[in-house]
């Protein structure tokens, strides 16, 4: 029987989830997460950080990073599965650096793929406003917010006052976006960088760092995914990729501070083998004794180099493996459909 306190907490959370929506607050512990329907990134560490079995449609998303650390890796991932389940996605490349060899490489159908190169920050923002109000496209990537220049300055001269300019672009942006990509249920990825504070000398001497374009996309993501570049990945003393860890540090739609571990090959993406090798010995799915992982009593390899080249050269005993491992975390991890 609920106490006095417990139950004014009751009645205050009740208060707070009628008034500002279901999951504005939530105990970190609790296993529940709201009825939303998400698409996988394709990438299952992170489907199941995000708590809800991938990227939540009809939502914005963050993306942020240092430089190279992996971010626009991890949209075209999601861009790749989407791309299986039938359903139409779109690159706003601002940045004007998109790489079609690489995309094709990690699965993207380029032929398919709409990609735009926008002049200026407007123009790829109404871009967007555009396709998400059709409400024929599942998936935007916006790569990436620190190039969405406002045409204002760019016609502007050397030296000429912007301060604030780009933060009113993206805060006009997000307060039209938000409605209609909720409508819509496109899922809308903004791709974005850390820079240093300025005039701060951070803490205990260390610089601080903030995303580009201003407070509202941290406000308006109803999930925000940090992505951190971790330690080398070698092949003898050649570097072939690097650790990366990647933190989901707003979640509107489960709870918050869940992350994982990746392993990004360069020129060939994450290592979806190498995540799947590692939950399935997690799970007990595949054993390993000594250096040797074995599923099903066969060898899949010796060391876990050796165990993902297996896998990458043998799909099916890789699907097989995963659809074991989805059905063990089957209530865990919903499955989206393209609609």
């Amino acid at each position: 029987m609920e106490t006095g306190r417990e139950q004014a907490l009751s009645k205050a959370l009740a208060e707070i989830e009628k008034k500002h929506g279901k999951g504005a607050i939530m105990r970190l512990g609790q296993q529940e997460r709201l009825n939303v329907e998400a698409l996988p990134t394709g990438i299952l560490p992170l489907d199941l950080a995000l708590g809800v079995g991938g990227l939540p449609r009809g939502r914005i998303i963050e993306i942020f990073g240092e430089e190279g650390s992996g971010k626009t890796t991890i949209a075209l991932h999601a861009v790749t599965e989407i791309q299986k389940g039938g359903g139409n996605a779109v690159l706003i490349d601002a940045e004007h650096a998109f790489d079609p060899n690489y995309a094709k490489t990690i699965g993207v159908d380029i032929e398919n793929l709409l990609v735009s190169q926008p002049e200026y920050g407007e123009q790829a923002l109404e871009i967007a406003s555009a396709l998400i109000q059709s409400s024929a496209v599942d998936i935007i990537v916006i790569d990436s917010v620190a190039a969405l220049v406002p045409k204002k300055e760019l016609e502007g001269e050397f030296g000429d006052a912007i301060v604030g300019l780009q933060a009113r672009l993206m805060s006009q942006a997000m307060r039209k976006l938000s409605g209609i990509v909720s409508k819509s249920k496109t899922i809308v990825i903004f791709i974005n960088q850390l820079r240093e504070k300025i005039n701060t000398g951070g803490s205990f001497g260390k610089p601080d760092f903030v995303t580009t374009g201003g407070r509202a996309l941290k406000f308006y993501s109803s999930v925000r995914i940090e992505v951190q570049r971790g330690d080398q990945i070698k092949k003898g003393t050649e570097v072939v990729g690097h650790k990366m860890k990647t933190r989901v540090v707003k979640n509107k739609v489960a709870p918050p501070f869940r992350g994982c571990e990746l392993d990004l090959i360069y020129g060939r993406g994450m290592s979806k083998e190498g995540a799947l090798l590692e939950m399935a010995v997690e799970k007990g799915i595949v054993t390993k004794s000594g250096a040797w992982y074995c599923w099903q009593g066969d060898h899949l390899g010796q060391g876990h180099e050796n165990a993902c080249e297996f896998l990458r050269q043998h799909p099916d005993v890789a699907r097989e493996i995963e659809s074991v491992l989805k059905e063990s975390l089957s209530g865990v991890l919903p499955q989206g459909k393209i609609i």
